[in-house]
């Protein structure tokens, strides 16, 4: 930690346990009151993290409510890069959305549709692939993992049918900057009702209406949060082809998720199948693009 500038003013250091990432978390106390958030990894991830800090700057200077990035380098003899952040005050939405009323929860989502659609509007690098044949391929690999885990889903004859007959709908979609894991588990709500983002370590670029494949993790906890913030997004009512391929991703991260939950434990793979299952009664079996929550 003596690495790190300004580590001596440094009064408080509790590690976070919470999260998947591989990274070390840390919630910081500082001389002058601060409190902050840093966040510890491998040397190797330098050239990423910086990338990640600059994103959110960006983030930041449109006014996405969230930590505020303060600096990013080498620690521990450079073996480590850090990031420092100031401290995101609020409980998990999780936890709070429930207790609140429809309306408030609606009107959450709203916010959150809004602010997401700030972040899509930071520019992805130009040139590479297509989205379209980018995405291809990655479906085709999760098509691959899934028939070859020994696990499977009821159902999941649809879902494979679905993706197979919309893969045009990936023709000529644009790219944007992606938080990379939008949802309800990472975002926090203050005791004011404000909603801040966390944790964009997982960051990506790509189709923006793709950032939408974890919405089902805030429809399991809030329906009404999950309509507001598509309506958020779109100012009112999304158009169709927004339906089409929200159900095309939900249902391609669906075979995915099951090869995944076996490296986490039978927990993980519970949560899973009944994810799927969620899945398969919002489309009414892939029948129908809509969710039945909207």
């Amino acid at each position: 930690m003596h690495s790190i500038p300004y580590s001596d003013a440094f009064t408080l250091i509790e590690s976070i346990e919470k999260g998947w990432s591989g990274e070390k978390k840390y919630y910081v106390e500082t001389t002058r009151g601060e409190r902050l958030l840093l966040r510890v990894t491998d040397a190797s991830e330098l050239g990423r993290k910086q990338l990640e800090f600059a994103l959110m700057e960006q983030a930041w200077s449109l006014g996405v409510p969230m930590s505020r990035p303060l600096n990013v380098g080498l620690c521990d003899g450079e073996r480590s890069v850090y990031s420092l952040f100031t401290w995101c005050d609020g409980e998990d939405s999780e936890v709070v959305l429930p207790a609140l009323s429809k309306k408030e929860q609606y009107g959450l989502g709203i916010r959150a549709g809004e602010v997401l659609r700030l972040l899509h509007s930071i520019p992805a690098p130009q040139g590479g692939r297509t989205w379209q044949e980018y995405f291809n391929q990655k479906v085709n690999r999760k098509i691959e993992q899934y028939n070859a885990c020994e696990l499977a889903f009821a159902g999941d004859t649809p879902v494979l049918h679905y993706i197979e007959e919309n893969r045009h709908l990936l023709e000529d979609r644009p790219q944007s900057f992606q938080h990379g894991d939008y949802h309800v588990g990472n975002m926090v709500i203050s005791q004011d009702c404000t909603l801040s983002i966390i944790d964009f370590n997982r960051f990506d670029f790509g189709d923006p209406w793709e950032e939408f494949n974890r919405i089902v993790f805030s429809a399991k906890a809030s329906p009404e949060f999950a309509k507001g913030q598509i309506d958020g997004y779109f100012g009112g009512r999304p158009p169709e082809r927004f339906f089409q391929l929200l159900a095309f991703y939900i249902a391609s991260n669906t075979l995915s998720a099951l090869p995944w939950a076996t490296n986490f434990g039978e927990k993980e793979i519970e949560t899973m199948r009944n994810q799927a299952e969620d899945v398969l009664s919002w489309f009414d079996n892939m029948t129908n693009h809509i969710p039945i929550w909207y």
